[in-house]
């Protein structure tokens, strides 16, 4: 059986880089090459986490692409504390056998803010969110979807941020929602691109598709005002409530224990059952 199994994940094994062992299951590891943003000529780190039932046979899993994956998993690389994305799967996985596969996408540093905005910023400079997007849509999620046992279509794929990451994954999911059908969008910086209600506005998504937003009150309400501003306005155009979560939470603050303490609420939503 064992034999069987390593025939067939040979392709895996060559393809990140694994030559002598495979990855570990209910863990994450870092794809061996960094990918290459072809416009922005900049390489980028990508982090992969594998459920705990990943080689099981037979079986493929859904997919959540994350921003700022130098937070996700690590405390070492992390800016302000990770989220445990790892810990809360596997828990998950434990309780409900809700298993997924998480790619997480370095942030570019200096450029993570015009890298992760559509839109250009008088004081931030010009956007460049779509060549990051095209990057995860034309470049890495192929690559994810060749090397690993993804369930690779729309259903069965989502997007999470926070913050500059909030705007970013609400670009990505309007902007290619024959790619993404659910959106984890947590503290969103809509402040920065006024221009986004505009796009929501020309970019009418299919009625299956789900968006998970939260902000915290204590925040401001220059956090708080355009999110009940962009949920309010989906509704009216027609977007189903039941496929709109919005929570306002009363202390919740900017900073990834907030985010951290909301991501399992978040998946299980976005995935649950129709």
């Amino acid at each position: 059986m064992r034999i069987l199994l390593l025939v067939c994940l040979l392709p895996l094994l060559c393809s990140t880089g694994f030559a002598t062992e495979l990855p570990k299951a209910g863990s994450w590891h870092t794809v061996e090459q960094p990918l290459t943003i072809p416009v922005l000529q900049r390489d980028r780190t990508v982090r992969i986490y594998l459920p705990p039932g990943y080689y099981q046979p037979e079986r493929r899993f859904r997919v959540l692409y994350m921003h700022d994956a130098q937070n996700l998993f690590d405390d070492s690389t992390a800016f302000a504390g990770e989220w445990q994305v790892d810990e809360h799967l596997n828990a998950l996985a434990k309780e409900s056998d809700l298993q997924l596969i998480v790619v997480g996408i370095d942030n570019g540093g200096e450029h993570r803010t015009t890298e992760l905005s559509a839109w250009s910023h008088e004081r931030y400079g010009e956007g460049e969110g779509q060549h990051y997007t095209d990057f995860i849509v034309n470049l890495v999620k192929p690559y994810v979807d060749r090397h690993y046992k993804t369930m690779p279509d729309a259903e069965n794929t989502a997007i999470m941020g926070s913050s500059m990451g909030g705007l970013a994954s609400h670009y990505a999911l309007f902007s290619h929602a024959e790619v993404f059908s659910k959106a984890g969008i947590f503290s969103p910086s809509y402040w920065y691109a006024p221009q986004v209600f505009q796009f929501t506005r020309e970019h009418t998504l299919p009625k299956s598709h789900r968006l998970y937003f939260i902000v915290g009150e204590l925040e401001g309400e220059d956090m708080v005002q355009p999110m009940h501003k962009m949920t309010q306005l989906l509704s009216e155009e027609g977007h189903p409530n039941q496929h709109i979560q919005a929570k306002v939470i009363a202390q919740g603050k900017h900073n990834e224990a907030f985010w951290r303490a909301h991501f399992s609420d978040a998946i299980t939503w976005l995935f649950r059952p129709l």
